[in-house]
């Protein structure tokens, strides 16, 4: 066999997780999907000027989806998936925690928002990793809702306990 059929075969072999047309239009929309989820939260983020914004999103979104869409294509149990999900959690929370900033002087503490935004993200593109789609996107209308509605609600029911 000559250099170049084993370079050519090698490549076949390492590229064939996805065989199947099927499985790579689910794996493309998965993908997609996530990223566009993380990204309108990621804009309401990057809109409210906040530091955690548009691709910072996207990218949680789109490897919360990887990391559970890999092992769900290679037939992991749902112990492992368990323990897949555990493992994002967690480290999601790490990233989070990064966002969060105490200033004892004052007495304020800033990015708790912005920290369940990624979170959230985190979960929404867990949801369209595991096929959930049609939940990841009330996710996101609701975290949309909450980012945006629930301030001006709250801002109006405190101005009527003012009067």
């Amino acid at each position: 066999m000559s250099a170049w059929a084993v370079i050519v075969e090698t490549l076949t072999d390492e590229f064939s997780d996805i065989a199947e047309l099927d499985q790579a239009v689910r794996v493309t929309l998965r993908l997609f999907l996530a990223a566009l989820l993380g990204a309108l939260l990621g804009y309401e983020r990057e809109h409210s000027g906040k530091a955690a914004g548009v691709r910072t999103h996207m990218l949680v979104a789109l490897g919360s989806a990887m990391f559970v869409l890999v092992p769900q294509l290679d037939g992991a149990l749902e112990d492992a998936m368990s323990r897949v999900i555990q493992g994002v959690v967690a480290g999601v929370g790490f990233l989070c925690a990064g966002t969060i900033l105490k200033n004892d002087h004052i007495n304020e503490v800033k990015g708790l928002t912005t920290a369940a935004g990624i979170w959230l993200t985190a979960a929404i593109g867990m949801s369209v990793g595991m096929g959930s789609e049609a939940t990841a996107v009330l996710g996101t209308l609701l975290g949309l809702i909450v980012l945006n509605l629930v301030p001006h609600l709250v801002d109006h029911l405190e101005k009527k306990t003012k009067e």
